[in-house]
């Protein structure tokens, strides 16, 4: 106990290191996969293929090839240069979108046709229907997916430290490294993981219920 005390400190700066990955890859991961998800659903048959090639491809392949890729792979042009944290959010976003787009994509789908032909009918154009009427009903729908989604992104960052990003389970090596206190030291990391998540999935619930109120 008293090895845990001390060494919270040091792996509180690796937990800030993994949600400062976490929150800016998700926040992109999402950008980018509501625009793969609004290709997807393009009459343009070349945006549809664009989108459903990057979706395929990337959750066809493991999240670590993919981090190998962006980092070594990519480094390994002469005019490209990536340092760990940047090739690391970006593998975590890229990763999150093609699940979010599947997301997003199916959760368009499900709402009632009669709506987009009652916008028309209104004089809304297509955008003004997707951004009023279709898009913020969807959402609604769509939340505890999202959460599922970003718990396992949150999970994958974890991976990050085989290309040495301090983040918490790097810094959990290091701690073990110095201490030979493997047991006890991954019980404390693993706490720390499951705090998070499990404030997530509360913040989830609560946005839930807000929704439902409304």
């Amino acid at each position: 106990m008293e090895i845990i005390i001390e060494s919270l400190p040091y792996l509180w700066e690796g937990l800030k290191v993994t949600l400062y990955i976490f929150i800016i890859a998700i926040i992109l991961g999402f950008i980018f996969g509501l625009i793969m998800a609004l290709m997807r659903l393009s009459p343009w048959t070349i945006l549809n293929w664009i989108a459903k090639i990057f979706i395929d491809a990337i959750r066809g392949t493991p999240i670590l090839v993919q981090l190998f890729f962006f980092y070594y792979g990519l480094n390994s042009l002469e005019f490209i240069s990536l340092d760990r944290t940047t090739a690391g959010i970006i593998t975590v976003a890229i990763n999150a979108a093609a699940y979010f787009a599947e997301i997003i994509r199916a959760g368009i789908q499900s709402m009632d046709k009669g709506q987009t032909e009652a916008a028309r009918s209104l004089g809304l154009t297509n955008t003004q229907n997707m951004r009023h009427i279709i898009l913020p009903q969807a959402f609604r729908r769509m939340l505890p997916t999202f959460t599922n989604q970003g718990i396992i992104s949150l999970k994958d960052t974890s991976l990050l430290s085989v290309i040495g990003i301090a983040d918490l389970t790097q810094k959990g090596q290091v701690v073990i490294a110095r201490t030979f206190e493997a047991f006890s030291i991954w019980i404390a990391v693993g706490v720390m993981y499951f705090i998070v998540i499990y404030l997530l999935s509360l913040l989830s619930s609560y946005l839930e219920r807000r929704f439902e109120l409304r």
